[in-house]
């Protein structure tokens, strides 16, 4: 798999698209990261580390939903493998003016576009949750 975090997105988008309650993927320390985030900002209920069918490190993503419609309406991967993106502080982008969030991946670790300028710290985009 050459984009975890693009795969983990499409995983949950799908998910959506079907009215899952839950979604599995694989377990690695920047997908809890991003995860986190997600959670902080109220787009997931959680996430809980459990294991695969193969007995394989996984995350179980629990969906968050608002009368029937998923509260996730976008989920877009902006850093790619073949196409990063890296912003300083004052170029960081807001999302449909700030009612959504930008996942930054800085060198003080993964945080919101809001908590990064907090910190006064730039980095890569990773993805935009509205």
């Amino acid at each position: 798999m050459n984009d975890p975090i693009g795969d983990m997105l499409t995983r949950i988008r799908n998910s959506q698209m079907r009215g899952k309650s839950v979604v599995l993927t694989p377990a690695s320390k920047l997908r809890k990261r991003v995860l986190e985030v997600m959670a902080e900002e109220g787009y997931i209920r959680g996430f809980d580390d459990t294991t695969d069918v193969g007995g394989h490190p996984a995350i179980e993503i629990q969906l968050k939903y608002f009368e029937g419609s998923p509260v996730i309406r976008e989920l877009k991967r902006i850093s790619k493998p073949g196409r990063r993106v890296y912003v300083s502080v004052d170029s960081l982008p807001s999302v449909r003016q700030g009612l959504g969030v930008s996942i930054v991946s800085t060198s003080k670790g993964v945080m919101s576009d809001a908590r990064a300028r907090e910190a006064n710290v730039g980095g890569e985009v990773l993805c935009t949750v509205f």
